[in-house]
């Protein structure tokens, strides 16, 4: 039951999203002036791209964590990668400054690691604040670091 609660809850937060989308304001002079290693290979973003990494990786915490907390009390299988969120992961995307392939995976790390917070009811990976489960920012420089060009 509360897993289904988490699914209507993501695809309303989806449907928020695109109404955020629809007057959102874009820039094209921007430049790539920073980089990023992922995978042994290196890649080029503005700063917009680079926040816009860092809210994926947190928009995936805060999902993960419901979607743990929501298979705990439904007695389920420990099993992030089964989870809606996870496998949709463009929750927050805004199609500008990075790549969708690049949005999904960051989002993916944020959203396993809150996942396995939620999932064991503990925060080893972020903490409780304000209303909102928020990632902590050592693990998201662990996750992603990037450098000024």
């Amino acid at each position: 039951m509360r897993y289904l609660q988490y699914q209507q809850r993501y695809w309303n937060r989806i449907q928020q999203d695109q109404l955020r989308l629809q007057q959102a304001r874009y820039y094209d002079n921007i430049y790539n002036n920073y980089r990023y290693n992922r995978g042994g290979s290196w890649y080029y973003t503005s700063s917009y791209g680079a926040q816009q990494i860092q809210n994926a990786i947190q928009y995936g915490y805060e999902e993960g964590f419901r979607a743990g907390q929501a298979d705990r009390y439904d007695s389920w299988a420990y099993n992030y990668d089964q989870s809606y969120g996870y496998q949709d992961a463009s929750y927050g995307y805004d199609s500008y400054y990075v790549g969708l392939d690049e949005y999904n995976y960051y989002f993916r790390q944020g959203f396993q690691r809150g996942y396995e917070d939620g999932y064991y009811d503990r925060y080893s990976y972020g903490r409780y604040n304000n209303g909102k489960y928020q990632i902590l920012g050592n693990v998201i420089s662990a996750i992603f670091s990037f450098i000024a060009n």
